[in-house]
């Protein structure tokens, strides 16, 4: 399963490099991602928890991040297995950080693979529409690590929502939006609305 996606973050590229080369930082910005070693050398073990309704997965493995500076960009690929369930999963991944002055685009290219008893979760969207939802929340998480404001104008009358910390929206799924968007994508799909 192919993913991408494109962020704007409201801070300059330096401050957004920065985000990304320190790892344990950018786990905690993953919602169900725990990271558990540093093997040094780029090299980092972990698990991802994922819960879909009565299934949870707990994916052990580990990940090597190789960035390229000059280009401020970098490549993952990572490999897990659900000791539990028997699921394992591939993953590779490529991140582009593109800047203009305050604002940076992050433009992210995944290859997800999946087998086992959650690949059957793949046939009928969940991942996706899990990944997505995943997305969501770490880019306001790593809005939160950045500290890009999200104060209302002082001429609004309604205070703005707190945004969660990292920690505590790190390790956690929102599966009532979860329901939300699989609710709507099974409607638009029967009205012909996508």
């Amino acid at each position: 399963m192919k993913i991408s996606e494109s962020f704007t973050v409201d801070k300059s590229r330096d401050a957004v490099w920065a985000l990304f080369q320190d790892v344990p930082a950018l786990a905690e910005c993953m919602p169900g991602a725990t990271l558990t070693e540093d093997k040094g050398d780029g090299t980092y073990a972990g698990q991802v928890a994922i819960k879909l309704g009565p299934f949870t997965a707990s994916f052990e493995g580990e990940a090597r991040h190789t960035p390229d500076e000059a280009a401020h960009s970098g490549h993952v690929e990572g490999k897990g297995i659900d000791k539990r369930g028997g699921s394992r999963s591939r993953m590779t991944m490529d991140y582009a950080l593109n800047g203009d002055g305050e604002r940076t685009e992050v433009n992210v290219d995944a290859d997800v693979q999946l087998s086992g008893p959650i690949a059957q979760f793949g046939r009928i969207g969940v991942i996706e529409e899990t990944a997505k939802l995943l997305i969501g929340q770490f880019v306001g998480n790593i809005e939160t690590r950045l500290g890009v404001a999200s104060d209302p104008q002082p001429d609004e009358a309604a205070p703005a929502e707190p945004k969660p910390a990292p920690a505590e929206a790190a390790n956690s799924l929102n599966g009532l939006a979860l329901l939300r968007m699989l609710i709507g994508r099974y409607f638009r799909k029967i009205f012909g609305g996508g």
